[in-house]
């Protein structure tokens, strides 16, 4: 059984709640936590909840919320522009150290994108092709300047889950007859977000702090997963496009080598089929 009465003294807010992963995650620590969020779009829903504020990362100064929410752990889930996410966790980071409080990133594997021969591990240093990846390494690199007891870096592989973006898009490929985009040559390892909230759970309840790599133990390969997974959702005639960006095969997988999980909060890529099915 979780421990109600321990965790409760902690304030969480949840920068992008109204996100996929944001939204997952304070469904499952609002049962155990005060928990707050943040939300960029006019729902009536959110509106409501005197534990959500509006947040426009355009517009408006995150600092007006951490006054009145007091958290004493901030998760960061959000997206939107990339350099007005560098300013925010700058204010952010500035606020944790300040308080002395702690900030749990989510990171991606993309911060490895550049090595391409072997899958990655928490130690191991980062280096990115893509705009995406270089816009996490620096949020990275910002954060652990901060004391290492303050800071979580959980970085992320592919995520899937029945309301997941990536399996959204699949639906809709298929319902529309587009064709599905496959990765012959890419390994890589996956998870759900019901996973990685269950782990986030557990880094917050036993005030775990570094560099957390949580993707499934085993690796899979993109064409391979991906034709499971429509199988598993039931869609035998969805039409399949297979995109070959270099005739080697090349790994985008995060491996946990040093902050390695309890068995329980581990996964295979299997676990998310099984999942899918139910």
């Amino acid at each position: 059984m979780r421990e109600k009465a321990k965790e409760s003294k902690h304030r969480i807010l949840i920068i992008g709640a109204s996100g996929f992963l944001g939204g997952s995650i304070y469904k499952e620590l609002c049962s155990y936590f005060k928990t707050f969020g943040t939300y960029n779009v006019t729902n009536k829903a959110f509106e409501k909840n005197h534990h959500f504020f509006q947040y426009n990362i355009e517009e408006d100064d995150i600092y007006g919320i951490l006054d009145i929410v007091k958290p004493t752990i901030i998760i960061s889930a959000l997206r939107g522009d990339f350099s007005k996410q560098v300013i925010m966790h700058q204010h952010i980071a500035e606020y944790v150290f300040l308080k002395k409080i702690k900030l749990i990133f989510l990171s991606s594997a993309n911060v490895f994108d550049a090595y391409s021969k072997y899958p990655s591990y928490e130690h191991d240093k980062t280096l990115s092709n893509s705009i995406y990846g270089h816009f996490k390494i620096k949020i990275e690199n910002m954060l652990l300047r901060l004391p290492k007891k303050q800071i979580a870096i959980l970085r992320l592989p592919m995520v899937f889950g029945n309301q997941s973006p990536r399996v959204l898009e699949i639906l809709q490929h298929i319902k529309e007859k587009i064709p599905i985009e496959i990765f012959p040559n890419l390994i890589m390892n996956v998870t759900t977000d019901s996973k990685v909230t269950q782990q986030i759970h557990y880094i917050i309840n036993r005030n775990k702090s570094g560099i957390f790599h949580l993707g499934s133990n085993d690796l899979v390969h993109h064409d391979d997963f991906i034709k499971e997974f429509i199988k598993t959702l039931g869609h035998y005639k969805a039409t399949l496009k297979q995109v070959y960006t270099t005739n080697d095969d090349r790994y985008l997988a995060v491996l946990p080598k040093y902050n390695v999980l309890p068995k329980n909060l581990q996964l295979q890529s299997q676990d998310i089929l099984n999942e899918i099915k139910t």
